[in-house]
């Protein structure tokens, strides 16, 4: 299901919807909303979107699947067969959210979890476990699907985004980019180096922030002193905060920002507003620094759990949809773990290729002493017989 990436609209009126709660004091971060985790459709004065009941559903689809997806692969990872794994669990909304805002010809570049935004993309998901099982650096090419490799260093794709973004200004192109990341990564230099050049250069870049509420053992509120979307404005530019389980007001907000950088006015700060519900890797145990009952109030703020009830309760799903969902989510996961453990393992010296573009003395003397160091296995081995 693709969205399409046309300008925010305003919605029919309909008595399905009612009216939002009243504005919270100044004082307070503005929230976007439009789908609350009770799964009641409010409006926004100026967010807000007209999609039909097949569109919804297709957003759905791409969370449960993308959820199991995730679940996988941290089964995977704990069966041995991925070394590390970096879960989305609770993040699907701002993901498939905001990756159903972009347009084929715009430009993604993530962090290490976007693996909802690469399902967007049309990545195939066994190509994102390639790193994680230590095959390969990135399975899949960039401009095949314009999603960049996986960033592991913290916050530096921002800077890659900003670059791309002002190169495609003096092109003259009318797209946008966007780049990904967390609320740890907003106190990097990096980000705030993206943040300048971004708007000196009123390049077309969005900054998609997805503010978890922790940076691996650190909450938010030992990170920063306003919230994270304010910080915009000293830098010159819009910000704005979302709902970020919630997918409608996700898509609604990303598409806003994205057609604003194609019409040439410059980057804009979303954040998104949600929860990991899960652990920051598969190495990470957060019962050793949060306690169950903050899961547990955001458990009830759940995207999907959130979606699926607007959906029953207005009509727009049945049961035959579900069950059919149930068992594709199914073949995905088994297709998932027969490709991770049928992935060849890679040439040793591989790591030495593409160092140089014409080769380098170094290189070839490291080469030659990590090929006598592997030989000397099979010496070994040789002899023991």
């Amino acid at each position: 299901m693709t969205v399409e990436s046309t300008a925010a609209r305003k919605p029919r009126r309909s008595s399905k919807r009612v009216s939002a709660a009243k504005k919270p004091a100044s004082s307070e971060p503005q929230l976007v909303q439009l789908l609350t985790p009770e799964g009641e459709r409010v409006e926004h004065p100026d967010y807000d979107i007209d999609l039909s009941p097949e569109e919804i559903r297709g957003l759905y689809r791409d969370m449960v699947l993308t959820r199991r997806f995730d679940a996988e692969a941290t089964a995977l990872q704990r069966q041995g067969e991925l070394g590390l794994w970096a879960s989305l669990l609770g993040q699907e909304a701002a993901q498939i959210g905001s990756g159903r805002a972009l347009r084929d010809d715009d430009y993604v570049f993530p962090t290490y979890r976007e693996h909802g935004v690469a399902w967007c993309r049309g990545v195939d998901p066994t190509n994102l476990l390639g790193m994680f099982r230590g095959v390969n650096h990135g399975g899949w090419d960039p401009n095949s699907n314009n999603f960049h490799l996986y960033t592991i260093v913290i916050g530096s794709q921002t800077l890659h985004a900003t670059g791309y973004a002002m190169g495609v200004a003096k092109d003259g192109a009318d797209s946008a980019v966007i780049a990904y990341f967390g609320d740890g990564a907003s106190s990097q230099g990096d980000v705030a180096e993206s943040f300048t050049f971004s708007a000196v250069y009123n390049a077309p870049v969005v900054f998609f922030c997805q503010n978890n509420q922790w940076a691996i053992s650190e909450p938010t509120e030992r990170q920063t002193r306003v919230p994270l979307y304010q910080r915009a404005q000293g830098f010159g530019f819009p910000g704005v905060r979302v709902d970020g389980n919630d997918v409608l007001a996700c898509l609604a907000v990303t598409r806003s920002a994205l057609e604003r950088a194609r019409r040439g006015e410059g980057p804009t700060l979303v954040e998104a507003f949600t929860y990991r519900m899960g652990a920051h890797t598969t190495s990470d145990d957060p019962t050793k620094y949060r306690h169950d009952d903050e899961r547990q109030a955001w458990e009830a703020k759940d995207p999907i759990l959130r979606l699926r009830t607007y959906l029953e309760n207005q009509g727009l799903a049945d049961e035959a949809f579900f069950a059919e969902l149930d068992e594709e989510s199914d073949v995905l996961a088994k297709r998932v773990r027969e490709a991770v453990r049928a992935m060849p393992d890679p040439d040793h010296m591989a790591i030495f290729d593409n160092v140089y573009a014409d080769g380098h003395a170094l290189v070839d003397e490291e080469r030659a002493q990590f090929a006598a160091y592997q030989a000397s296995f099979a010496d070994a081995s040789e002899e023991g017989k």
